[in-house]
């Protein structure tokens, strides 16, 4: 799929994204949120609990391809993304707990990850098609390395980590555009597979994972703040890491139309967040008049 220079430039712009995410990060925020268990332990369970359940489901009722259908379920068992810190911010959400769930999340991940691919996608294993279970664990060792580094750079300076984490946000959306711009000259034909129903796909895992999670955060009684929090973590999920896991784990004879799914997801996802976001600050606006 990728040439040599394509590899190495690829592989630059996914470790200092890497770094940018966990300069966003802060043990700080983390150790405080976790004196308030509750809310991090929901938030954890709905995180791994919904988000592979619904893609799992989709690819299922929606009847796509086994390719399609592992990266679907791959962008569901990817921790949350650190863009969900930022739009709780917005969301008038809780903002330590969303930081400490983006930290529990990719840390887990290390095992979730290969556990939950396995648990939904042992049945799609063919002679055509074979998970590489050891490598996606090395994989998401790798990418989290770096993450470690960025924690550790926080901590050390913000003044320094701010800079980084603003060259991440753009490297993000470059990295997306690079894919996009590497994938389609080269693979034209793919395009012609891309049907309604992926389409479909890309958008209802964000659109259920805010619902499933909001609704379990209030069943189980948390806050507003709290629920708006789970919800937006739970269905942003990290888009780059789980492109990074298929470029790095599978073969180059399936990795075009495993990468499918996630690239649509990254398309969608702006758009889904936005919209959540909007609704939980009209909603937290309303609550502040209701309460004057």
């Amino acid at each position: 799929m990728l040439t040599r220079t394509e590899e190495i430039l690829f592989a630059a712009m996914i470790f200092f994204l890497m770094v940018a995410m966990g300069s966003t990060l802060t043990l700080e925020n983390f150790k405080k949120a976790t004196e308030s268990k509750k809310p991090l332990l929901v938030g954890i369970l709905s995180q791994f609990g919904f988000m592979p359940l619904i893609a799992f489901g989709l690819a299922k009722g929606l009847d796509l391809s086994p390719l399609f259908s592992i990266g679907l379920i791959l962008v569901g068992c990817t921790p949350g993304g650190t863009t969900s810190n930022l739009l709780t911010y917005y969301a008038k959400g809780d903002v330590a707990l969303s930081i400490s769930m983006t930290i529990a999340s990719t840390i887990l991940a290390i095992v979730m990850m290969p556990f939950l691919f396995w648990l939904y996608c042992s049945n799609l294993v063919t002679s055509e098609i074979q998970i590489p279970y050891k490598s996606i664990i090395g994989s998401i060792i790798i990418l989290i390395l770096p993450v470690l580094i960025g924690i550790k750079i926080r901590s050390k300076s913000t003044r320094v980590a701010l800079k980084i984490e603003k060259i991440g946000s753009f490297l993000g959306i470059l990295m997306i555009l690079f894919l996009l711009g590497v994938m389609i000259p080269k693979n034209i034909t793919i395009l012609e597979v891309t049907t309604w129903k992926m389409y479909v796909a890309a958008i209802l895992i964000t659109v259920l994972g805010y619902s499933f999670g909001y609704i379990f955060s209030k069943v189980l009684k948390l806050s507003e703040r709290q629920a708006r929090t789970v919800s937006l973590e739970t269905g942003i999920q990290n888009g780059p890491l789980t492109i990074a896991v298929i470029l790095l784990s599978f073969s180059s004879s399936n990795v075009n139309e495993i990468l499918r799914m996630p690239l649509l997801y990254a398309l969608f996802v702006p758009i889904t967040s936005a919209t959540a976001t909007y609704y939980f600050y009209l909603k937290s606006k309303k609550e502040l008049k209701g309460s004057v």
